[in-house]
């Protein structure tokens, strides 16, 4: 009979709207839980004191880190190019990135931008033996800030330099 069906139809259509709703629910339940979680762990660390710092690495701030002394003669003093690379004529731009934190020392180094294995090893090794760094500020604060320092390896005559090498930042 039509109120059977009705009624049937009715009751079912009642059934699968409470279902979809408990799925929504508990869907933004769980979506929600899993945003807390993620932003608990990935952006706050506790000090020696107990107290919670932001652990943020930031691209850009107020106030640039600063090597403390001249870059480029760093680089030049420095940078020993390898001999294999020498014997093959390579050179080109290393890019390399890495972390001045809040103290000024520097972590996180890798190459984002490769040459050759050789050069790559080297800008590297001079990056990580860098002197600390006064470091970046934002809004007062020393923050831990990303940097990106392009590294030039180029093969010159003899007459400029001792062994024909020139090792500068790019520009």
């Amino acid at each position: 009979s039509i109120p059977t069906t009705f009624l049937t139809l009715f009751l079912h259509r009642t059934h699968v709207i409470l279902i979809m709703t408990k799925k929504l629910f508990l869907f933004v339940v769980l979506f929600s839980a899993t945003l807390m979680a993620y932003g608990q762990n990935d952006s706050k660390q506790e000090n020696s004191n107990g107290s919670e710092t932001k652990m943020k690495v930031f691209e850009v701030v107020e106030q640039q880190p600063a090597f403390p002394g001249n870059l480029n003669q760093f680089l030049r003093d420095y940078i020993h190019y390898p001999t294999v690379a020498q014997e093959n004529g390579i050179q080109g731009r290393v890019i390399v990135q890495f972390v001045v934190e809040t103290d000024g020392s520097i972590t996180d180094v890798r190459v984002v931008g490769s040459v050759d294995p050789s050069l790559d090893k080297e800008a590297i090794r001079v990056v990580k033996s860098m002197p600390k760094w006064k470091p970046g500020m934002q809004k007062g604060e020393p923050v831990r800030v990303r940097y990106t320092l392009p590294v030039n390896f180029r093969l010159g005559s003899p007459a400029k330099k001792a062994g024909g090498v020139q090792t500068q930042i790019g520009h």
